[in-house]
Order: structure tokens, then sequence, then C-alpha cells
């Protein structure tokens, strides 16, 4: 055990160092240095969600039922992942309205209605107790743990009370130090997001200490369970109460419940909605949140089994995070396992109470106040400020519902688990649920039907779960749970109307929102909605950008010497000032008393109200600080056709920008094409008059040399002249190659369509070639696959490409052991000739620009003499008949010797002898060889290699593809 001091000292001494991380939130984002607005810091806040039930009831339910604890936790994962649009939605809408809580939310979308304010909030009173008393019951029950002090017989010597009344204070400073409800309390969120890592990490500290050193790890951990047969169920999915298919059910109410309350809980909607800084941070939230309930999760079910395998039985399960520490002497884990189930209950304490104080003081207290004559009295002679009377019916709700939780917690807290105490609170606030979400996509849903909904969800709930935990706590007769009221059978609270098999859960959760759907739908379809309501669907239902404002719907008289006295009475006269400062700057006015008092301002001073004192009464004070004209259905629906058709224009010019924006695009493309044009067109002279000046200069060179020396040396003079001759021949071919492409790129070239065979036409090509190779010792290999269709084409472009091509290929083949390789191959769709050799291949440097214009591979070493024209041309030549030519790179290397076997396509063989040989082998494939001399086989020694290919369509051609039985 601990002593009192210690423990008690490191909670007041955690609890200060919330407070001090919350004090420096707020004097940072007074700087306008916002420590949370990151998606990190807003994914944190929600984790508020993982309170004591979490730290301590998770750990108690996974004893007893197995992964059935799990719903919890999935519900709020698949809503994020699904409601994400939904939340944007909800983010925008308590923007652009300056909504401070569901209550406010729910009231806003049914017409600015108190009556429904009031009793949302009434129901969020009522619900949540139960939940404040379950983290109350958690810091009992761990405090009493671990300093081992039974409980106390009276209230004054009960430190739970004191323990109350102590987080009711912490809590007064955290969040009611500014009256304006809308404003962000970054300090608490900075609190929450600090308190989240730290209980996050205490619950990981004892999951593995359960898990690793008082076991071997998971898999030891789970055999030793394994080996207990009556614990082996909660390792599987049938491990709930009751089993098969009602079982199920329970899975999924409990999915469905917990997926709504992590959205209308009022603390998990203020750190959602209210605190949101950006609601782009909702798109990272969405996978960090889900990611944190995984972690904090992952240790659940060890700790239980843990638990399990040392006690021997589940009593007092809600407690194995601390008795397993203590039991084996870890006081320190212990004490810090404490601190993390103080913060995760503190965490919760703080923001439900701010939220629900919010919503008691706007929506139940402040619309009776200003009922009064003396708070009347006081509005209409303008006296006095009343931010001090907000502040005070705000920290008088924070201990008025911290007592209320005390007080069920003696009540009915020791009859129930923590999770239960957990799902009773969840089942009232998923009542909010179809009046909000319907709301948000229905425009037909009216005042009356939300009333009636939600009174009758909330009649049931009460019912069918919250009488009967009253009653199974001994507090009440529990005659009506065996026999119903009076006897009446169909009417027990946990069998209603005969529905029996469910628990007690699934079943008030089935009869609740049946009943509030149900009459939400029907009565709003009974009666159609008023133009107030009207007005607000469509605000809610059609928002669109939070930046831009809805339509106005106000028509009347008003004036700033009106409004601005009303504003200041609520908002303090400097906030105030500074509140119409701004909007007159934003208008393009010099003076407050300038301001045009239209219905963009009133609606504006209106906004700003709703966040101080709830939207339902800043509506009825504006109403009655100004001549207001009421609106008729035909009014609100000549505003929204206005609307309509302003949003219609915008989108209009934003579509008109995005145009623009495009040709603008567009255009500079265009200027970049024609200058990248203009830039080859500059190239192309300078190579042109680059590649004619060094033949000049050579033949005036030599010219001169020999005008010079009339007695220079026969055998010198006829040298210069074969130069001569030959850079002579080498410029009139650059002149006729230019020429050629300039006249194909421009399309005057003449082509000379006929029927060309292509196999006769490499023959050709081969021949024209023979002699060249022979000299340098290079042996040409024909593989070409007969008989082959005629194309229309003209023989003489194509017998251009093939010569380009090996003479290509000639100039970079070795002078010993040189070999071209020509394979022409067809099908269905066209032709395909290849041009190999085993010179050293392609630098890759230079393997992009091997078409361009003048472009010569190789380093100057190996480097060809031509006109760098020749593949250009090429290209162009295949592309006018719609083919394509390419350069296959061969990257093998080294020595390679191709066979086609048997069965293939025929069989490559290059023998030895003779001057070729001309074989024609199974599968129709000729090889025709052409070698040098001597005998060698098929070897590539030489190096990597460059294989140049070319395709050329049929139809393009202008010739139809033979049958298979042409082929043969």
């Amino acid at each position: 055990m601990l002593s009192p001091a210690l423990v008690l000292g490191a909670s007041a001494a955690y609890l200060l160092l919330l407070f001090g991380v919350a004090a420096w939130g707020d004097r940072r984002a007074l700087a306008g240095r916002s420590v949370v607005a990151n998606p990190w810091a807003y994914a944190l806040s929600m984790a508020v969600y993982c309170t004591a039930w979490t730290y301590f009831g998770s750990v108690g339910r996974a004893a007893t039922t197995g992964v059935w604890f799990l719903p919890i936790y999935l519900g709020p994962t698949l809503a994020m992942v699904l409601a994400l649009l939904l939340l944007r939605k909800m983010i925008r809408i308590a923007r652009r309205g300056r909504i401070t809580s569901i209550a406010d939310f729910i009231a806003s979308r049914h017409g600015h209605s108190p009556l429904l304010a009031g009793l949302v909030t009434l129901i969020t009173v009522v619900g949540i107790v139960p939940y404040i008393a379950l983290q109350l019951k958690a810091i009992d029950t761990g405090y009493a743990l671990l300093v081992g002090t039974p409980a106390a017989s009276t209230w004054w010597h009960d430190g739970t009370f004191w323990a109350t009344l102590l987080l009711a204070g912490f809590t007064m400073m955290f969040g009611t130090r500014q009256p304006g409800g809308a404003e962000r309390h970054e300090g608490m969120v900075a609190a929450i997001v600090f308190e989240s890592v730290v209980k996050l990490l205490a619950f990981l500290a004892v999951g593995v200490f359960a898990t690793w050193v008082l076991h071997d790890g998971p898999a030891a951990l789970f055999a030793r369970a394994l080996a207990h047969p009556e614990w082996r169920h909660l390792l599987s999915l049938g491990g709930a109460e009751g089993g098969g298919a009602f079982a199920w059910s329970q899975w999924f109410a409990l999915t469905l419940l917990a997926g709504l309350s992590v959205v209308f809980l009022p603390r998990q909607f203020q750190v959602i909605v209210v605190e949101n800084v950006d609601e782009r941070h909702l798109k990272q939230a969405a996978w960090l949140f889900p990611a944190y309930l995984w972690l904090i999760n992952l240790f659940v079910l060890p700790i239980a089994l843990a638990g399990l395998l040392h006690f021997g039985s589940a009593d007092g399960a809600d407690a194995f995070v601390l008795s397993l520490p203590l039991a084996h002497e870890a006081r320190a884990l212990a004490l810090l396992v404490f601190i993390g189930g103080l913060s995760a209950a503190t965490g919760m304490i703080v923001v439900e109470t701010i939220a629900v104080s919010t919503m008691v003081c706007n929506d139940l207290v402040m619309p009776l106040l200003l009922r009064t004559r003396r708070l009347r009295a006081r509005l209409d002679s303008n006296r006095g400020d009343l931010t001090p009377l907000l502040l005070a019916v705000r920290r008088a709700a924070i201990v008025g519902v911290l007592l209320l939780g005390y007080l069920y917690f003696h009540l009915a807290g020791e009859a129930y688990a923590l999770v239960s105490i957990g799902l009773i609170s969840f089942a009232a606030v998923a009542q909010f649920a179809p009046a909000a979400l319907l709301g948000m996509v229905w425009k037909g849903g009216t005042q009356r039907g939300a009333l009636a909904g939600l009174s009758a969800g909330f009649v049931l709930w009460a019912y069918t779960l919250m009488l009967p935990s009253i009653a199974k706590s001994g507090w009440w007769p529990d005659a009506f749970l065996q026999h119903g009221p009076w006897g009446i059978g169909w009417l027990k609270p946990e069998a209603l109307f005969g529905l029996t098999g469910f628990d007690g859960l699934t079943h008030a959760l089935f009869w609740s929102l049946l009943a509030n759907i149900g009459l939400y739908v029907g009565v709003s379809l009974w009666r159609a909605p008023t133009p107030r309501e009207a007005s607000q669907a469509a605000l809610f239902v059609d928002v669109g950008d939070a930046t831009q404002a809805g339509p106005a719907f106000w028509r009347g008289e008003a004036s700033v010497a009106e409004l601005l006295p009303l504003a200041s009475r609520f908002l303090g006269a400097a906030r105030a000032r500074a509140l119409f400062a701004d909007w007159a700057r934003r208008q393009g006015v010099a003076r407050l008393e300038d301001i045009r008092a239209d219905a963009p301002f009133v609606q504006f001073v209106e906004t700003q109200l709703a966040g101080a004192i709830g939207s339902a009464s800043a509506r009825a004070l504006v109403a009655s600080s100004v001549r207001e004209e009421p609106l008729g259905m035909d009014d609100v629906m000549r505003i929204l056709d206005e609307a309509t058709q302003l949003r219609a224009y915008s989108r209009l010019l934003e579509d008109q920008r995005a145009s623009l924006q495009r040709a603008s695009a567009e255009l500079r493309a265009a200027n970049q094409r024609l200058e990248s044009l203009d830039r080859l067109k500059d190239d192309f002279m300078s190579s042109v008059t680059h590649e004619l000046r060094t033949p000049l200069t050579s033949i005036r060179a030599l010219a001169e040399l020999m005008a010079d020396d009339p007695d220079m040396a026969r055998d010198q003079r006829q040298q210069f002249v074969g130069i001569i001759v030959s850079e002579t021949e080498r410029l009139s071919r650059l002149v006729n190659q230019v020429l050629d492409l300039a006249k194909i790129e421009s399309g005057h070239a003449e082509w000379h369509p006929s029927a060309v065979d292509m196999a006769a036409l490499i023959r050709q090509a081969a021949g024209s070639m023979a002699e060249l190779l022979r000299e340098q010792g290079t042996a040409l290999v024909l593989d070409l696959q007969e008989p082959v269709p005629t194309l229309q084409a003209d023989a003489d472009r194509l017998t251009q490409v093939l010569l380009n091509l090996l003479g290509n290929a000639a100039k970079f083949v070795p002078r010993r052991g040189g070999e071209i390789r020509v394979t022409l191959r067809h099908d269905k769709q066209g032709l395909t000739v290849c041009v190999q050799d085993n010179g050293p291949g392609v630098p890759e440097a230079h393997r992009a620009h091997v078409f361009d214009r003048f472009h010569q591979a190789g380093d100057a070493s190996n480097r060809s003499a031509g006109t760098g024209l020749g593949l250009p041309i090429s290209r162009q030549i295949v592309e006018h008949y719609g083919g394509r030519i390419t350069l296959d790179q061969n990257d093998a290397g080294g020595t390679r010797t191709d066979r086609h076997d048997a069965g293939g396509p025929g069989t490559d063989r290059h023998d030895a002898g003779g001057p070729g040989a001309d074989r024609h082998d199974a599968g129709g494939t000729r090889a025709d060889r052409h070698d040098a001399g001597g005998t060698r086989t098929d070897r590539h020694d030489a190096g990597q290699g460059a294989s140049f290919s070319f395709w050329l369509p049929w139809q393009a051609a202008g010739t139809t593809h033979p049958t298979q039985g042409d082929n043969t």
C-alpha cells in the first residue's frame, strides 16, 4: 500500500501541472502562436473520449466477455471514416453560427427554438450524470485500492466528496474565465492533449508489465489462459452473454451507440466541433484518432488475462490495472497508473462540465432570467455589464452537475460496473442523432417533429434503462421489472411490448431510437415547416464553404445605437466595440455610427451574441431590440432563390476563372512550343552551317596548297585531289540529305508507292553493302520469315532506311569478328525489321538523342564520320507510313549464342565454311549467312551491341495481311 500523503501529493502536483499547461496554452494563443493548431493536437484532444471507463472499465469488461469490449472503440473508428464529410459540415455550420453546444446546434436547425434547446439540455444533464458518477467511482476505487482505506460512512468524511469539489474548482479555473462560449479554450485543449499522452503512456506501461514482466510475452500469456477451460471463451467472438444471433445484435448495438456517442457526447462535440481550429485537420485526425484508440486498447485483453491468472477470478476486474502492480510490489508503476486514471477522469470531467454548464446557462437559465422583470428592466435601461452574471451561472452549473454525479455515484454506482454506467449515458446522448443528422440532410424536419422525437426517445430511455439501473441498485422497488407496472406484463421495462431475448441496453436503444426517428419524420411530414424553420433548414442543409456567408433571413429596421449597447451587456463593452469596428472596417466605413444596420449586420450581431448566451436567447434579444417584420414563406423562398442565384453566379465566375486559367496554360504551352521550334530552327541552321563549313574548309585548304606549290610531288598532289573528291562527295550527300529532310518535314517530298517485297528489298540492300562488309571482315546474317506479304510503299525510301541502318551498324562493328544481323518478322498487324550489330552499343547518355539531327553517338575515339541525318530521315520515312522506329539496346554483353530449337519459329544456324550457308529449317524461318570467309559461329564478343527496329502496319501501307492458308 501507499501512504495517503504520497498519493494526494502526487495527484495535486499533477493537477497543478495540468493547470500550468493550460495557462501556457492560453498565453501562447493570446500571443498569436497557438500550440493546438495542428492535426496531432486535434486528434489527441478527441482522445478525451477515453475516460476512466477505458482505463478501468474496459479491462473489467474484457475479463468477463473477452473481445466484446471492442465495439466501444470500433464505433468511433467507423464514425471517423464514414462521417468525415458530415463532421466537416457540422464544423462549418457551427463556425458560421457561433454554435457552442449540441443543444445550440439542434435548436438553431429547428428555428432557434428555446423549448427544443431546453429539452436537449435537460436530456444532457440527466444522461450525463451517470458518466460523471463513473469518473468519481474510478477515482474513489483507485484511491481506496492504493492506500487501503475503507469507504467513509458519512459524506463529510468521504474523500470522494471533497475530490468532487476540488474538481469543480479546477474546472471553473479552466473554462469559465471568459463569457464568450464560442471562443475556443486553447489552454483547456492543450491540457487535454497533455493528459491524453500521459494516460496512453501509463496504460502502455502497465500493459508491458503484465505481458513481458509477469509473463514471457503475449504468446505465453495467451497459452496459459487457454489452459483454463473457463477462460477460453474470452479469446473468441462467442464470448458474449447469451450467444447466438442476439449476441451479434448486442455487438451491432454497442458499435452504433459508440459511433453516435463519439460525436454527440457534449465533450466530444466540444472538442471536435467547437474547439476545431481548422477543418482541414479533420482529414488527418480521421486516422490519427483511431490509431490512438488502437494503441490504448492494445493491452486491454492481456491485462485482463494476467489479472485472471493471478487473482483466479473476475472479482474486482475493473481495478486490475492497479491491483496487478500492487500485488507484485511495483508501487511506482501503481502510482503512475493511478495518475493516468486520474488524468483520464479529470480530462472528461473538465470538458464535459464546461460543455454542460454552457448549455445550462444558455438554454435553461438565461431564457428564464430574460423573462424576469428585473433583468428586462436592466436591459431596457442599458445599465451594467451582464458578463459576471453569465460566469456565475456557469460556475454554479459546474458545481451542480458534479454534485449530481456524486449523488448518482452513491445511489447506483455500487450496483453497476464502470462500463454499464457509461453505456447508460451513451444511450441518452444517442437520442440527439435523429434531429441532428437528419436535420443536416433533410429540409423537411420541423421543431414539432424534433420535440416529439426527442421527448419520446428520452422517456423510453429513462423507462427502459435509467429506472432499471436505479431499481437494481436497491433505491427503488424492483417489482415492476419482474411483473411490469400494475402487473401489466407487456409493459415490463426490459421486455417492452413482449420483445425479449435482447440485453437491456440493446432493448432500450431499439425502442428509444425507433420512437425518436418515427416521430421526428412523421410529425415533420404532418405539418409543413414555418418560414423561420425553412430558413434555418436552408442554412444547415445547403451550407457551403465555411468562408462564405449564408443568406440573411431578416427584414426590418435596426440601428447601431440599439445593437451596440445590447452586445456590450453580454460581451463586454471593449469586445463589442472591437467587433463593431472590425465590421465597419470590412464594410469600408470610418465610424461605427455610419454602419448600415442591414440584414447581414443584424445577423452578425445575433451570431456574436449566440456565442455568449446561445442562439435561442440571442434570437429573442435581437428581436426585442429591433423592429423586425415577420417573414412569410414566400419571402423565405425569394431569399433562397436569390441566394441560389448568387451561388450559381459565383460558380459561373469560378468556372470562367478556371477556363481562363486553362486557356492561359494552353497559350503558355503553345508559346513554349513555338519558342522550342524557334530554338530548333536556330540549332538546325547552326548545325547545317557547321557541317557545310567543315568539308568546304578542307577543300579550300587543299586547293590553296596545290595552287601555291606548282612543283608539288605527283603522289602528294594525287592524294590531295582524292581528299578533295571525297570531301566534295560528302558535301553533296550533306546537301542532298538536308534538302531531303526539309522536303519530308514540310510535306513536299515525292512518294512513289508500288508493291514492295520487304524480304527482296532487304536482300537487295544487303547486296549493296556486301563488298564494303567483306573488306572490313564483317559477317551479315539475314533471318527472314517468308513468305511475306507485299506493301504499298516507296521502295526507294525503304531502301534508304535499310541502307542507313546497315551503314550505321557497319561503322561501329569491330574490325575482327564483326557481325550484323537483319531479321524480318510479320504478324496480322504488320512487319518488323531489326538490324542488330555486335559493336560497343550506344552509350546511355546518347540513347535519348540518337534520332536528333546532326547528333553523333560515341566519344571522340569511336565517333563515326557522317552527317548525323541518316537516322532522323529514316524516322521521318517510317512515321510517314504510320510506323515507328526504335533503339533496342542489348544490355547482356559478352558472348552470346542464338539458337531457335525445333518447335519454335525455326532454327537460327550459322554454319562453318564457305562464303555463306542458306538453310530452311523446320518452322519456316530462313537463315541466310554471308560470311567474310573462314569458319566461325554466331558469337557476340565485341560488346553490348545496338539494335534498331522499325515496324510498319499493314493497313497504313494499304495492304491486307494474308490468311494462315496464304502463309503456307
